[in-house]
């Protein structure tokens, strides 16, 4: 059964920094075969791309607001992906999704496999 696990999540004032980490397991093909990305969805609004990340970790794709402040890295040997945001914002408020696909690009068709969501709140 293929597991991701999405932590980190919290409350921080803006200007703040968070790091959210995801672990993989139970997948049928080795960890780096499998591009890893983050999605958010705020109240009332689509899921959006926020950032990916090839399956060697050497190339990344970031949503343009979140473009310097947000960086995305992979572990192949922990199984586990990473998001560290810096100077967040109130409307970075949002439930964070992990997922896991072959394909992988910015569209959330392009992945198989979802992580449960953790909540992040930015207060202005």
């Amino acid at each position: 059964q293929v597991q991701l696990v999405d932590s980190g999540g919290g409350l921080v004032q803006a200007g703040g920094s968070l790091r959210l980490s995801c672990a993989a397991s139970g997948l049928a093909f080795t960890f780096s075969a499998y591009k890893m990305g983050w999605f958010r969805q705020a109240p009332g609004k689509e899921r959006e791309f926020v950032a990916r990340i090839s399956g060697s970790g050497g190339s990344t794709t970031y949503e343009d607001s979140v473009k310097g402040r947000f960086t995305i890295s992979r572990d192949n040997a922990k199984k586990t992906v990473y998001l560290q945001m810096d100077k967040l914002q109130p409307e970075d408020t949002a439930v964070y999704y992990c997922t896991a696909g072959m394909a992988g690009s910015t569209t959330p068709s392009t992945y198989n496999y979802w992580g449960q969501g953790t909540q992040v709140t930015v207060s202005s």
